[in-house]
């Protein structure tokens, strides 16, 4: 897979999610691959939701932004705990939000913007408590077709 973000991209979107999970026991992350191997991105991002274990967080509050750059798909699916929390037109919302900004060229301002939107809504039903909260997933960035495993798995 070729990289389409530079190392400083990539970083300004690692401190986007450390800067959205400050505030929240919710987990993000992002995921970019060249072309989507499936019809459907949204059944491509489940895939790789799964893939990288993000339904193994406590309270199942993990988000994760998909997108596959060259052929210009993009998803963004949360866990049960989440997307039983949030409005029902909430994520379409949010990734109305994205594609915007990625319709304009901003393709890592449309990530950071989704990133703090899906923050505000974890922090608003998953809140951050300094005793009890850890970090549950990797803050990376993923790549291409086969993600690593959670280092939490």
């Amino acid at each position: 897979m070729t990289n389409p973000i530079t190392p400083e991209q990539e970083a300004a979107l690692v401190a986007a999610i450390r800067q959205a999970e400050m505030r929240t026991s919710g987990e993000i992350r992002v995921h970019l691959e060249d072309t989507c191997p499936t019809p459907e991105p949204l059944d491509r991002a489940a895939q790789v939701f799964a893939e990288l274990g993000m339904h193994r967080t406590a309270q199942r509050n993990g988000v994760l932004f998909y997108l596959a750059w060259q052929s210009r798909q993009f998803a963004v699916i949360g866990d049960a705990g989440i997307n039983a929390a949030v409005p029902d037109d909430f994520w379409e919302s949010a990734k109305e939000s994205v594609l915007q900004l990625f319709r304009a060229e901003k393709y890592v301002a449309g990530l950071e913007q989704g990133i703090r939107l899906v923050g505000e809504q974890l922090r608003r039903y998953f809140p951050y408590d300094a005793a009890t909260d850890k970090n549950e997933l990797d803050d990376s960035i993923s790549f291409g077709s086969t993600p690593p495993p959670s280092p939490s798995a």
